[in-house]
């Protein structure tokens, strides 16, 4: 895959738009990466707001936030959709994390997850303060996403 990083290189820095759900008030704004460098960071790549499989795994990411939390970490979501697209997204599932559009999928391309005719494959990249992708997982077939438990265990290593 073009683009493709390996866990211990520098995560590549991105702007993307998006917005984030809070006491029922969407708020838009702009996602940098270099701003989220001081904390761990997770970046949840999924391919389709509302699809059964993304609804489940981000409703999970979700409902166990304060975990990440206490580990310090902030979660960031990202997909091709747009931010009115997100927008409904979250208010239909409570979704509490920011959700990030990447209509081009230039920021999946970096990653290295962007695929010919899906559009992206579902992956997550667990990054260290200072910008290190400390783990990463990209699923062979979208139908499964890696759980709270796994993530936040390999958070605690940080």
């Amino acid at each position: 895959m073009a683009g493709s990083i390996e866990t211990g290189s520098k995560a590549p820095e991105f702007v993307l738009h998006g917005g984030v759900l809070r006491d029922g008030e969407f708020t838009r704004g702009t996602y940098l990466l270099d701003a989220a460098r001081e904390h761990p960071l997770v970046l949840a790549f999924y391919p389709q707001d509302n699809s059964s499989v993304c609804t489940k795994q981000l409703c999970s990411y979700s409902s166990g936030l304060e975990q990440f939390t206490k580990l310090g970490a902030e979660v960031w979501a990202i997909s091709p959709q747009d931010v009115e697209s997100h927008e409904e997204f979250a208010r239909k599932n409570d979704l509490r994390m920011p959700l990030l559009s990447d209509p081009d999928r230039t920021v999946a391309k970096l990653f290295g997850v962007a695929a010919p005719g899906v559009g992206l494959r579902r992956s997550v990249f667990l990054i260290a303060p200072g910008g290190r992708i400390a783990w990463k997982h990209a699923a062979l077939v979208g139908l499964t996403w890696q759980p709270l438990e796994k993530l936040t265990a390999e958070l605690a290593l940080l």
